[in-house]
């Protein structure tokens, strides 16, 4: 290859599309064993590649010069070859330094927690260093007594629950282990922002730990866009255009974000799904269908055998399951927002809209247990409504046609 990518594990890196929207150079991604990571850097077949987990140290030795900057940091992300010596560079620092200037916190004279003690962890103390962060603490599942600033998670709880800025670098919560995540914010009631390496999925369950908190919080998405733009014009020793870094971090996570229809049964979400669908080319998941798919039996047979409360965890594995892909559209079921396991699954690679229909326009049906008279039908929509409102990022009004409806949706989500 020319250009690309190593690490470990791969299938699901979005670096590939990303380099695709910043330059015109082939890019590709190069899973490497440990093994053999000794044969393709002396054979640096390459002209320039990025390095990800958990090359970032172990390529160093194999470097002829590190920029400063790498080399104050002890890690390596990018590498550019040069007349036969290979160069190494850090541009994570510049990508995180700019996912910080986005949540708009500065650490200056505050105390920072760094999830991990990897190379992305070595980059973090490096940023909070340079902001000048009063205390800094990498936090490992072991302390460290011969490096006091590596802590262990008990000690961070119990002496550093004042903490105000956390960074995470470890993979937990990464796909495709999505339901992973670090720490319990509520031990750190002082926290002013949350960032998380972590791009995939969108939001963790660490960064919607801090959303529910009202703090500051984003994943990683924004900081690999940036460091693949600066990755990029060490690549071609060209400067990138002004304003290619934000417009291709809204394209990518326009693209990777699912589209996850709610609202009550009746309301017309697998008629609208299915115009979403026509529209984008992407694909359709009702979840409901794919509950009696794996069950090999209809809903009402479903209820009728293991009740309400099997149904919904038949639900929850179909959800949990979607919602680690990314770019599909997901039409839920009346109830899926009953349970929050669901939303905070949901919500990882989804935005969620909410379809809301008059009740007077929504009947009856046999096909729904709950829903199969207009008595239940208007029980139901009084008692969920508030919960598809507070759950929903936004409300779209059922009108005309399921292609009119839909043209709404997709108009709210491209504005928003």
């Amino acid at each position: 290859m020319e250009y690309g990518c190593i690490g470990e594990h791969l299938p699901h890196s979005f670096s590939k599309e990303i380099h695709g929207l910043i330059g015109s150079y082939d890019y590709l991604l190069t899973e490497i064993e440990r093994p053999d990571l000794d044969i393709f850097m002396k054979d640096a077949d390459f002209r320039a590649i990025n390095v990800t987990i958990p090359y970032k140290e172990a390529v160093i030795p194999y470097l002829s010069r590190l920029s400063p900057k790498a080399q104050a940091i002890g890690a390596v992300n990018t590498i550019v070859k040069r007349d036969g010596e290979l160069f190494g560079y850090n541009t994570d620092f510049s990508g995180m330094e700019a996912l910080l200037k986005r949540l708009g916190v500065s650490p200056s004279g505050k105390k920072a927690l760094i999830l991990g003690t990897g190379g992305t962890s070595k980059t973090a103390k490096a940023l909070m260093e340079a902001y000048k962060a009063r205390e800094i603490y990498r936090v490992s599942r072991t302390a460290q007594p011969k490096n006091p600033d590596i802590i262990s998670y008990e000690e961070a709880r119990e002496k550093h629950s004042d903490a105000e800025i956390l960074i995470n670098t470890t993979p937990v919560g990464m796909y495709p282990e999505t339901e992973g995540c670090p720490l319990d914010l509520s031990a750190f009631p002082n926290l002013l922002m949350v960032l998380d390496a972590v791009y995939n999925p969108l939001r963790t369950n660490l960064v919607q730990q801090a959303e529910a908190r009202k703090i500051p919080a984003e994943g990683g998405l924004y900081m690999l866009v940036a460091q693949a733009v600066y990755a990029s014009e060490l690549f071609t020793g060209k400067p990138v255009r002004e304003g290619v870094l934000d417009r291709v971090f809204k394209k990518i996570r326009y693209d990777k974000e699912n589209i996850v229809i709610t609202g009550m049964s009746g309301a017309g979400k697998s008629a609208v799904g299915k115009a979403v669908r026509r529209i984008t080319g992407r694909k359709l998941a009702d979840t409901d269908a794919l509950i009696a798919e794996k069950a090999g039996k209809s809903i009402p047979e479903i209820f009728g055998e293991i009740g309400e409360e099997g149904f919904r965890a038949l639900e929850s594995d179909v959800i949990r399951e979607l919602s680690r892909e990314n770019g599909i559209i997901i039409s839920t079921g009346g109830g899926a927002v009953l349970r929050d396991e669901n939303l905070r699954e949901l919500r990882k690679n989804g935005r969620i809209f909410f379809l809301q229909r008059d009740i007077s326009e929504i009947e009856p049906s046999p096909d729904r247990p709950l829903a199969d008279t207009k008595e239940k039908v208007e029980a139901l929509y009084r008692s969920r409504l508030p919960l598809y409102l507070w759950s929903a990022d936004a409300v779209v009004l059922v009108k005309g046609t399921p292609e009119d409806t839909a043209q709404i949706l997709l108009k709210n989500r491209l504005e928003s």
